[in-house]
Formats: structure tokens, sequence, C-alpha cells
């Protein structure tokens, strides 16, 4: 597939997949399809009304290539100041365990994962927040991750 067949498909795909739900969502690329121990990926997204919940999403893209069938990331959710609000430690099943049929949706060799890591979270107020992102195996390197990113969502809606 050509680069400029797959802009033209990706592009296709962003404009349907708008919804009123979303407030925030964002990918963060990873050089030479790697993500490094180390690497943090930081997203940075406002909230206009606390008085409603939100749903909470990590999002990943892998290769058909990645050599596990699960994944564990840590994830910080910070507010205006820097103080956390949550952190916890997720594992996402990015193919069956079994049959090794990859999970969630792909074109080719590439696959797209979401895991709703908080259903319903009330934030303080309206303001600025971010949240880390960071791949927590026992590898310095993780391979064939293409890239991590950040949904958030009103929930109930």
């Amino acid at each position: 597939m050509t680069k400029h067949l797959l802009l033209i498909l990706v592009t296709a795909v962003l404009v349907l997949a708008c919804d009123r739900q979303r407030v925030y969502e964002d990918f963060m690329d990873l050089e030479q399809e790697f993500w490094h121990q180390d690497s943090v990926m930081r997203f940075q997204f406002a909230i206009s009304d606390a008085s409603k919940p939100y749903r909470l999403i990590a999002l990943f893209r892998n290769k058909q290539a990645y050599p596990y069938h699960n994944m564990y990331y840590r994830y910080t959710l910070r507010d205006a100041k820097d103080s956390i609000l949550r952190q916890e430690l997720k594992e996402i099943f990015l193919f069956d365990p079994k049959t090794g049929k990859p999970n969630g949706g792909g074109i080719g060799s590439t696959f797209d994962h979401s895991q709703t890591v908080v259903e319903s979270h009330m934030f303080p107020a309206s303001d600025e927040y971010s949240v880390d992102i960071q791949q927590y195996m026992r590898l310095d390197t993780l391979p064939h991750i293409l890239s991590v990113g950040w949904r958030v969502e009103r929930a109930g809606e």
C-alpha cells in the first residue's frame, strides 16, 4: 500500500470517527517502532466542564510482529499543579494468548487497540491535566509498537 493511499484511508477513518463524546484524542508515534522503557509519553488536555464524568482510554498501535500477546504499561494522571490524581499499572492483551489472533482492528499487519482505564472519572476542576504513559515490560526496548495515544470522552452519553 502506498503512503498516499494510506494517508487517504487514515484521513477518511478520522473523519468518520468524529463523535460528540470525544473531548480529547491524540497519538504519539514511536521512532523506529521501538518503545524504550524510559520513554514517557505525555499527553496534555483541558477539561472545560468538571461537573460531568469522563471515560479515560489508553490507545496503542502495533505491528503483527510484536513478540508477546500482552503488554504492561503504567499511566499517571496529573493536575495542572503536577499532583498525581491517579496512577495504575495496567495490562492489555494485544493478541489472543491461545490462538495468537490479533485483538483490536487493523489494516494489513498494523493493529489498533483501546483500553478503558477509568470508566467514570470526575475531575476536581475545569482545568488543564496531563497523563504520562510508560511501558512496563521487563525489556529496555519493546519492539513493534508504532504509537501510543490517549482519549478522554464524556461518560454516559
